[in-house]
């Protein structure tokens, strides 16, 4: 099974601490990085790419210092190594101007509103995670019993019918 990654990207230690724990039930299937920047999300990235790592999926917050998270995700949008990540946007300030931006460029899959609810924000991740892999992923009876069950059977299915015909 190839290696996957899950990318959360916020500068407030104790919010990017937070979004982790929501996902650590996430990390028996995939690698789970955090990062208080957007170089430090480079660098991870740049690291998962030696390591045949490809990122499935991106929390970003907007406001960061240095580059803004929607700007790093037109950037990883244009990249066609991360073109098909999911991209979800998680923030309380990112204004109506910034959002519209990421629609038009594409690249923004969900936007979630701080604060959120675990539930929510594992449920919504394990949405995108299941899309990304039906999506990208030849061998996704592996993914059945980690995701969305239902979804992944029947794109094995559908696969099947297309891969009959």
């Amino acid at each position: 099974m190839s290696k996957y990654l899950i990318l959360c990207v916020d500068d407030e230690r104790e919010v990017l601490d937070s979004v982790v724990q929501d996902l650590d039930c996430f990390e028996e299937h995939f690698v789970l990085e955090a990062a208080e920047s957007v170089q430090e999300a480079k660098d991870i990235l740049e690291e998962a790419k030696q390591d045949e790592t490809k990122l499935a999926l991106i929390l970003c917050d907007h406001i960061m210092p240095d580059q803004t998270g929607i700007s790093f995700l037109i950037e990883l949008n244009k990249d066609p190594a991360t073109q098909a990540t999911r991209k979800l946007l998680l923030t309380g300030q990112a204004g109506l101007e910034d959002t519209v931006e990421a629609v038009n460029h594409s690249c923004l899959d969900f936007y979630i509103a701080k604060p959120w609810k675990g539930d929510a924000l594992r449920a919504t991740v394990k949405e995108q995670l299941t899309q990304y892999m039906i999506e990208n992923e030849p061998e996704l009876m592996p993914w059945a019993s980690v995701l969305d069950t239902e979804k992944i059977f029947d794109a094995l299915a559908k696969n099947r019918v297309n891969f009959g015909e």
